[in-house]
């Protein structure tokens, strides 16, 4: 058989539905096995999670090699970061450490497996690819609020801090109280404190939680949903592209007529 057919035999199995559903069914397995060693068990049921483990390992190492064998050009493959994270996993499961000083590493490996399920199922590649590109738009808006904290953890700690030394004793554990207020972890006591000795604070957590809670959070949440529509359009661009590739474009078909138009004008005269 030819290497060629061997590549597309792989192909197709890593580019089926089924295949990738049994893959990620395997990961939530590889989880759920992960979590089971957290319980006291008994010996049998140890010695039969063991053995799981390394079945499961070997499926990983399987399912790499298919996706590896599959790729037409083998050069490819390592230029993914996913690809790169999914071998590097699937390689240190590989390695003994049940016994060794490792063995706390190797236990932290296995728990990241479970990462993998965002580098087999696109949708969250495309969830987590948009998180990171808004970033950069993210940080002026962390920014921005950490000022509003600062600014409302140093007028807390200069008017409450007799009242609840614990909470305002000095700026910064008057910011982790604020935080506290944007969580709405009980944040009326909080309130309900100092209104006893200034009735009109409750203005101040009025406004912080505005500030906070609903104004940069949903402009959070507008940066994330923003790029993550640029990309769903980028990734549809880029599908039309392979699907119309070959094929003229609008751009082409214009020229071409224009062309024609030309060689009338030509002939008429």
């Amino acid at each position: 058989m030819k290497n060629s057919d061997l590549q597309a035999r792989f192909n197709a199995i890593r580019s089926n539905k089924i295949f990738e559903l049994f893959v990620v069914s395997i990961i939530i397995f590889s989880a759920l096995v992960i979590g089971a060693k957290t319980y006291n068990l008994p010996t049998y049921l140890e010695s039969t999670i063991s053995v799981l483990d390394v079945g499961i390992t070997l499926f990983f190492l399987v399912e790499i090699l298919i996706r590896f064998f599959g790729e037409e050009n083998k050069k490819n493959f390592f230029k993914s970061g996913w690809n790169l994270f999914d071998t590097l996993i699937v390689i240190v499961s590989l390695i003994p450490v049940s016994d060794t000083e490792m063995a706390l590493v190797g236990r932290l490996i296995r728990i990241f497996r479970v990462l993998r399920m965002i580098s087999v199922i696109p949708e969250l590649r495309l969830l987590l690819n948009s998180l990171l590109k808004a970033l950069p738009q993210l940080g002026y808006v962390m920014l921005l609020m950490f000022i509003i904290f600062y600014i409302y953890a140093a007028v807390g700690s200069t008017f409450f801090l007799n009242i609840n030394p614990e909470l305002w004793g000095n700026i910064s554990v008057s910011m982790l109280t604020l935080f506290r207020v944007m969580t709405f972890e009980d944040w009326t006591d909080v309130m309900y404190e100092t209104m006893a000795v200034y009735p009109l604070s409750w203005a101040y957590y009025l406004s912080f939680i505005f500030f906070t809670t609903f104004a940069f959070l949903n402009m959070i949440i507008g940066i994330v949903v923003n790029v993550l529509e640029e990309e769903r359009q980028k990734v549809r661009r880029e599908e039309e592209a392979v699907k119309n590739k070959g094929q003229p474009t609008l751009e082409d078909l214009e020229q071409q007529l224009n062309g024609i138009k030309l060689l009338l004008q030509k002939e008429s005269h």
